[in-house]
């Protein structure tokens, strides 16, 4: 993801909004990739700068979905909240 796209975000809210559209754009070149409607946003301190580090993450699963998710996103054991 461009980070210039996320830049600027008001909100947790609005940050995974701007992500999501963002994602479904990109998807829609991908053949056979799904977006399992999950997203994750962390509060930046400062900017973002050249060499920020930003996150995302593809892989191939035969996992389904909601198993994929709990598997390797939501163990319970994660710090989080939900928007």
């Amino acid at each position: 993801m461009r980070k210039e796209s996320l830049c600027g975000a008001s909100s947790f809210q609005e940050a995974i909004s701007k992500a999501e559209a963002e994602v479904r754009e990109y998807l829609s070149g991908e053949e056979g990739a799904e977006y399992l409607d999950f997203a994750q946003a962390y509060m930046l301190v400062d900017h973002p700068e050249d060499g920020a580090e930003v996150f995302s993450l593809m892989r191939l699963s035969t996992l389904e979905p909601d198993h994929y998710l709990t598997q390797f996103f939501d163990t319970g054991t994660e710090r989080q909240g939900s928007v």
